[in-house]
């Protein structure tokens, strides 16, 4: 499964994560930007290191499993 990861900073300078799963591809910079941009101004999320004061990066990421037989 793939995720866009939205990575900000917040007042303390720690990195908050958002993922957001299977994400419309491909990724948009632009809407993704835009995104970013309304989520600080609308301050709607909240972390432990309080506001989200500035945009660190943004990411899709693909996680692949494959299981391994074992004897139980």
């Amino acid at each position: 499964m793939k995720k866009l990861e939205l990575q900000f900073k917040n007042m303390e300078g720690n990195t908050v994560t958002m993922s957001i799963d299977n994400p419309i591809e491909p990724v948009n910079p632009i809407t993704v930007n835009a995104a970013m941009d309304d989520i600080m101004q609308q301050n709607v999320f909240e972390s432990s290191g309080g506001d989200l004061v500035s945009k660190h990066a943004a990411r899709v990421v693909e996680r692949t499993v494959t299981a391994v037989e074992i004897d139980v």
